[in-house]
């Protein structure tokens, strides 16, 4: 059955239904690895991440048949304030050129044998600016939230997600900055290519928004700061979580969404890799602030579920040695 929400504060009760990883299925996937034809620890994160998945898919032996990229699009009523130098015209543009087969996500996700499907939200609607008010009523909120979760394959094996939206790294500032405190400016970047004037607009607005929207739970900070593709987001994480499907999130934006279900309760991203740590200066800090190491690191910043796609590629490399490799005893090789 889908995941599905009939309200926004139903999130707080959701982390103590929800499965949690195999322990036995770690046990035998450690004791393979122990047994291969390596010294131990010596595939380094390589092994890490082969555990990681035996304890999701439920099996010492995991296997990536079906990976499953989700890109959700939105438009953010705080474009209002001068905060991306680009019109949110273009969110609609990229999307089509997601369809297309023209992006980036096009090229990697088939590189390393990802189906992708791009959601775009309501984007002749933008949200409301949140320096006048919630970016999005709670039922808004819910609704792009259960949207996120229906597009989850619940047969998928592993699942990629990334946004689309222009104007998004501010929403991704404000959510970081109300959820994990600090300065602002901390948590603010370029983007796609904001000056200092623009990242100064961009910090602005933000301070504005916590002004207006202090002392908010974690729910409603997603619904008071956040847009329909962060919602989204949260939804497909959670809707993986109940089918023990492991979530590869891409990078600054993508985070920012998801940690909004970690200010509710750390484990509900405990599925949940880092695809890469994004050059946009915030992202660092977040993984910090949520405890993820990321697989990559390689200075992008471009969004769409890049990092996570290719990201995707090392996972299957890890399978590939975890499951392919003889074991000592299979290659006659003595064991030290």
């Amino acid at each position: 059955m889908t995941f599905a929400l009939t309200n926004l504060n139903e999130l707080g009760a959701v982390a103590a239904r929800m499965p949690v990883a195999d322990a036995a299925a770690i046990k035998a996937a450690m004791a393979r690895q122990n047994s291969l034809t390596k010294p131990p620890g010596s595939l380094g994160k390589l092994e890490e991440l082969a555990v990681f998945m035996a304890g999701w898919l439920g099996t010492a032996r995991p296997v990536v048949g079906r990976a499953q990229a989700l890109v959700f699009a939105g438009n953010h009523g705080i474009c209002a304030q001068g905060v991306n130098p680009y019109p949110q015209a273009v969110t609609a543009q990229m999307v089509a050129n997601f369809t297309a087969g023209g992006a980036a996500i096009n090229q990697l996700c088939r590189a390393n044998g990802a189906e992708l499907s791009v959601i775009a939200l309501d984007l002749d609607t933008p949200t409301d600016d949140f320096t006048t008010g919630p970016a999005m009523s709670d039922a808004a909120c819910l609704d792009a939230l259960n949207q996120g979760a229906a597009a989850v394959d619940p047969t998928a094996d592993v699942l990629i997600l990334g946004e689309m939206g222009i104007g998004n790294s501010t929403i991704a500032a404000a959510l970081t900055s109300a959820l994990f405190g600090g300065e602002v400016a901390d948590w603010v970047g370029p983007g796609t290519g904001s000056d200092a004037a623009g990242i100064a607009r961009k910090v602005a607005a933000i301070t504005a928004g916590l002004a207006r929207h202090a002392g908010l739970a974690a729910p409603q900070v997603l619904a008071a700061l956040g847009g329909r593709e962060q919602a989204a987001i949260c939804g497909a994480v959670l809707a993986a979580r109940e089918a023990s499907i492991p979530v590869i999130l891409d990078g600054f934006i993508c985070t920012a969404a998801a940690s909004a279900l970690h200010a509710i309760d750390p484990c509900l991203l405990d599925h949940c890799l880092a695809g890469h740590a994004s050059a946009e200066p915030g992202h660092r800090r977040l993984l910090a602030a949520i405890a993820k190491q990321p697989i990559l690191e390689f200075d992008m910043r471009l969004g769409e579920g890049s990092g996570a796609a290719l990201a995707l590629g090392i996972l299957r490399s890890a399978l590939e040695c975890h499951n392919g490799m003889a074991t000592f005893g299979e290659a006659g090789v003595s064991e030290a």
